[in-house]
């Protein structure tokens, strides 16, 4: 009875049959069934292999002669397993099974001609079967003697003593050939104690390889070549069963494959893995899937490796491999066929770690203790440190964000189902990352800023084939793309200007047709900016309010120290302050990490480059096809907005608009030329035509980037924009009008914000029109369309005579505020501790609210001077005059008449104060509207601050502190001559009309609401709804600040109102018979003799 087979020889015999089979088609015949040829010898070459090299173990010493040996043929059997020549038997293992049917090779040698010195030299031989012992040996490193444990160059061999034992029982010679090899490699890989049976395999592999290459054929079937070519079939074979089946070799299998830990290693090491036998593996998939398998599972072992890896770790030998390995497409195929690449139900937090190449794309200085390692103890760093830092944090991320472009392009490049695979696997990183913009973030629902920052610079990178300097494939850019199977998912973002009903309706309808490449990463390079680097930007302005709140928290913490006596208390107390440090200092590295990371001149180069593309893009969009850049806009815009552009995104525009504020901010040098003329076109188009977008924080953006734009900055004192600003030919025709356009539109954005808002935008808008008032062209075409576009300017001038009235009401309040608490504070010795804590925090709040004031007051009033000499006019409009005339008076009264010592305060240069500077451009509004008889008037009129001594006192200030020119001083006293006769007229005019009915002056609301304006009507209109009389300028004026009807709330526009006729000729009749009267009264007065 037979003894059963084991399972072990049952799957060693399984292999051996598939070995066979391969041998018996690809392979050379072994040395026991060669066929009959003829076998030409080169003379000049023997080699055998060391661990690093191929040596020459024999030399044929004679090249001039050549001996042919005839080889006969034998039958190739019907069983496989006789073409390895082993016989299975019914023992524990395989038996060799060798016959003498085939005689071996007789000697091949060569005669050496003589030396030529009267003497030969000795004849050298060596038979094949020699070589072939000899040969093997060298490569796998065996030995078939007991007593030979290493070869001539001291590496050790591994002694077969049963392929010894089967070639003994079979009277065969104890030499190593092809026959023997499968067993012996069996034999040895079996016995290898530490050393795994893949890495001896591996380094065979490279011995094998090596004789492969240099050992050159001298004739189709040298047999030699043969041998070497069977003796590497077999190795990989070995190799790939090492693999896979580890139990062959009498090793555990292992849930990780035995092969990833070699892709690890170098090339050139004996245990590293190859090109040769990396072509070689692939070479086999097609026959044998378990090869594939192998592979695909050491890859996705790589991912699973590098997952729980930072930059402090060893990452590097990781993303090599996966470099080398992509290189082979058959390699890239596995790759984007693994369940690991696009796994179903991915979140945006395991994508870094659950999928293939989510663990190379997170490895960045922005993880979890690598800031720590760049930025330690940042509180006690210095400048030069921390730059230095920063600046080996981007050379080392540089590095790794060439290696995933590398491997990224190389994937796409394979084939059309490998780039479709990689382009999912991006639309994966986006979709699931919505979150990303919220304010308040849960860590665990969104990838990390590393992560998203690796995938915003490749897809930069993979934009820039396309993005030449001529913009010849811009028009590849689907703009239909997100009706048209797109990879993004935008629905529920906000639209540029429209509903959710109306993007749903418009996204309903889907385009036919495959998008293109262009298209599909230009799309996913919008939306990586968006969930990438500016959700990155957004989180660090948030942490470092969140830095500032913690610091204050931990120094009262600190101050509460002496509270704690017990040594207990303390020793715990001392123990949460220590982890409240470390906490603020952890969020303290990152910051500057990330910093470090967004600061990258290189990474923001071509980040504007591609925000270059996309505003030349949506400018063509709006354009109606105008070619952009080369043709600039047609300003305005159409009233039509395409219904692409409304229903696009809202972040297509905010990442332009975040991205340039940032770098004008922080790196402008990094700003080309040509960017710059395409930015001044985006700014200003969209600040003009502003009804084009919805959302005013964008709006308010485009003023930001231009305000930054002209920051002195190297050496410029106008900035990167200011000198184009003033030169190009669209900002001058255009600049102006839309600033001033968007000062008046910033009043009401329906922002909760909006009240403080305003006054940041403004003051940014008079901070661009200071850098371009030099230019005439501006003040020309300025004072040209005031005279066109005049109810423009009148709503222009009456929001900055609002702003006026406002800033400098709280500056000059906050200041008798300071004063009068500074003074309590230094002369009241009685006020108690906690009265005098009271009023000190009472000082601090006044203090920074005259800070905050001041500067705007600075600005606004300069911006006032500056308006009133070029648009007069507009100042003097009869709704805008009286309330100007008021405020100037109220405000001289405050710094000139009595009340003026209590602006004295301790150091006002603390808050931007100069009250000398600011009271001569209050004088200078005066000058510039002088020649403005209405304006006198008003002035003259103004009965509640018009005081002629203080137009006296100024002129003595003026004079004293030399703050005016003599002709100026001249000017201004000629001007209160005029507000004095001016005022002697109007009072005797009020005098003379005496009691006025109350339906002349109109409804008794307007008195409440404009004291001022309660005087005899002038041009009376009737209201269409409420059926109101009132006098035009007033209505007017209200309808600046309300557009609506002041009695009923109606909407109401001035051209709505009727001229009240009837009631016009009543007044002018009541006018005319008071002044009839007063002339009968003259006359009856006048006693002087005809």
């Amino acid at each position: 009875m037979a003894d059963p087979v084991s399972e072990a020889d049952k799957i060693r015999n399984k292999r051996l049959a598939k070995l066979g089979s391969q041998a018996s088609s690809t392979a050379s015949p072994s040395v026991q069934e060669r066929p009959a040829v003829k076998i030409a010898l080169e003379t000049d070459a023997n080699p055998s292999l060391s661990s690093s090299s191929t040596s020459k173990a024999h030399e044929v010493s004679d090249t001039s002669d050549r001996q042919t040996v005839t080889v006969p043929a034998s039958k190739a059997p019907d069983n496989p397993f006789s073409q390895l020549p082993v016989k299975i038997s019914n023992g524990s293992g395989p038996r060799i099974n060798i016959t003498s049917s085939t005689p071996r090779a007789p000697t091949i040698g060569t005669e050496t001609p003589s030396s030529g010195k009267g003497g030969s030299a000795p004849s050298t031989a060596e038979t094949l079967d020699v070589w072939e012992d000899k040969t093997l040996s060298g490569i796998f490193r065996l030995s078939l003697d007991p007593k030979v444990g290493k070869d001539a160059h001291g590496h050790s061999l591994y002694y077969v003593g049963g392929v010894r034992g089967d070639l003994e029982d079979c009277h065969e010679s104890v030499k190593l050939s092809t026959a023997v090899l499968d067993q012996a490699v069996i034999e040895a890989a079996s016995n290898l104690g530490k050393t795994s049976p893949l890495d001896y395999l591996l380094a065979c592999w490279k011995r094998v390889s090596r004789l492969f290459k240099s050992s050159k054929p001298v004739k189709s079937g040298d047999l030699k070549q043969g041998i070497v070519r069977e003796a590497r079939r077999l190795c990989m074979s070995y190799c790939i069963w090492a693999i896979t089946m580890p139990d062959m070799f009498g090793r555990e299998p292992s849930s990780s494959s035995q092969l990833t830990s070699h892709l690890l290693v170098d090339q050139e090491d004996d245990r590293g893995v190859c090109h040769e036998f990396l072509t070689e593996m692939i070479s086999r998939f097609p026959e044998d899937e378990s090869a594939a398998e192998a592979m695909s599972i050491a890859i996705e072992d790589l991912g699973r490796g590098l997952a729980s890896k930072s930059m402090n770790d060893d990452y590097k030998p990781y993303v090599l491999a996966l470099r080398t390995l992509v290189r082979y497409p058959a390699l890239v195929n596995l790759i984007v066929q693994s369940p690991r690449f696009l796994p179903p139900d991915i979140t945006a937090f395991t994508i870094e770690t659950d999928t293939l190449l989510g663990p190379f794309f997170r490895i960045s200085p922005l993880q979890g203790d690598v800031t720590t390692n760049y930025f330690s103890s940042p509180k006690t760093r210095d400048k030069g440190y921390i730059a230095n830092s920063q600046n080996a944090l981007r050379l080392t991320l540089r590095a790794h964000q060439a290696d995933i472009l590398d491997i990224t392009n190389h994937i796409i490049r394979t084939s059309k189902e490998a780039r479709e695979k990689m382009l999912g696997w991006f639309a994966i990183c986006m979709n699931t990352n919505h979150k990303r913009r919220a304010y308040q973030i849960d860590p665990k629902t969104v990838s990390t800023d590393g992560f998203m920052i690796n995938v915003t610079v490749c897809l930069d990178q993979l934009c820039e084939p396309f993005m030449d300097a001529t913009f010849s494939k811009i028009d590849r850019i689907d703009v239909e793309y997100l009706r048209r199977k797109p990879r993004i998912d935008v629905n529920d973002e906000t639209k540029l200007n429209a509903d959710q009903n109306t993007s749903d309706e418009y996204y309903s309808h889907h385009i036919e047709g495959e998008p293109n490449f262009i298209s599909e990463v230009f799309f996913l390079t919008l939306a990586a900016h968006h969930y990438g680097t500016e959700a990155t930007n957004q989180q660090v302005s948030q942490l470092e309010k969140d830095l500032k709140r913690m610091e204050k928290r931990l120094a009262l913490l600190v101050a509460d120290r002496p509270k704690y006596t017990s040594s207990a208390q303390l020793a715990f107390f001392d123990n949460a302050v220590k982890k409240y440090n470390d906490h603020i200092e952890k969020g303290i590295s990152y910051k500057l990490a990330v910093q470090g990371v967004l600061l990258d001149e290189l990474m923001q180069a071509r980040s504007m480059q591609f925000m270059r593309y996309v505003i030349v893009w949506l400018l063509r969009m709006v354009g109606s096809g105008q070619n952009i850049p080369k043709n600039v806009t047609q300003l305005p815009l159409a009233d039509e907005q395409p219904d692409v552009w409304k229903c696009l995104p809202e972040y297509y525009l905010d990442i332009v608009v975040g991205n340039f504020k940032f770098i004008m901010r922080n790196m402008p040098q990094v700003i080309t030329a040509t960017q710059s003329d395409e930015l001044v076109m985006l700014c200003i188009t969209f600040l003009q035509s502003s009804e084009y977008i919805k959302n005013p924080g964008i709006k308010s953006g485009l003023v930001t980037i231009l305000y930054h734009g002209i920051w002195p900055v190297y050496g410029r004192s106008k900035g990167i924009l200011g000198d184009l600003l003033n030169s190009l030919p669209f900002a001058t025709e255009h600049l102006l009008h839309a600033i001033l356009k968007f000062y008046i539109e910033v009043e009401n954005t329906g922002s909760h914000t909006q009240f403080y808002d305003k006054f940041n935008v403004r003051y940014e808008i008079f901070q661009i029109i200071k850098c371009i008032w030099s230019n005439t062209i501006y003040r020309e075409r300025l004072a040209q369309e005031s005279k066109v576009n005049v109810d423009f300017f009148v709503r222009f001038v009456n929001l900055l005579l609002n702003d006026v009235t406002f800033v400098l009401d709280e500056s000059l309040s906050a200041f008798v505020k300071i004063h009068d608490l500074q003074q309590e504070l230094r002369l009241d010795a009685t006020i108690d501790a906690a009265q005098r804590t009271e009023k000190e925090e009472a000082l601090i709040e006044a203090q920074n609210r005259a800070k905050s004031y001041m500067q705007l007051t600075n600005e606004t009033v300069a911006m006032l001077k500056l308006f009133t000499e070029a648009l007069a006019d507009s100042f003097t409009m009869p709704e805008i005059v009286q309330r100007l005339a008021d405020m100037l008076d109220y405000n001289l009264d405050a710094m000139i008449g009595p009340k003026s010592s209590h602006l004295k305060v301790e150091n006002p240069q603390e808050y931007s104060f100069n009250p000398r500077v600011l009271l001569a451009e209050i004088v200078d509004v005066y000058l510039n509207l002088r020649g403005k008889e209405n304006f006198i008037i008003a002035v003259a009129r103004d009965g509640r601050s018009y005081k002629p001594t203080n137009f006296e006192n100024t002129t003595t200030v003026l004079r004293n502190k030399g703050l005016k020119s003599t002709e100026e001083l001249a000017a201004w006293t000629a001007l209160g001559e005029k507000f004095k006769k001016a005022k002697e007229i109007d009072d005797q005019a009020e005098e003379d009309l005496g009691e006025i009915p109350d339906e002349f002056l109109g409804p008794d609301i307007i008195y409440e609401t404009y004291p001022l304006m309660y005087t005899l009507m002038e041009d009376p209109v009737m209201l269409p709804t409420s059926k109101t009389s009132i006098d035009r300028s007033t209505i007017r004026s209200h309808l600046l600040s309300d557009p609506n009807d002041p009695f009923n709330r109606a909407p109401l526009k001035i051209e709505d109102v009727v001229p009240d006729t009837e009631l016009k000729a009543r007044i002018e009749a009541f006018k005319a018979e008071k002044k009839g009267k007063r002339l009968a009264e003259a006359n009856l007065m006048d006693t002087t003799p005809g």
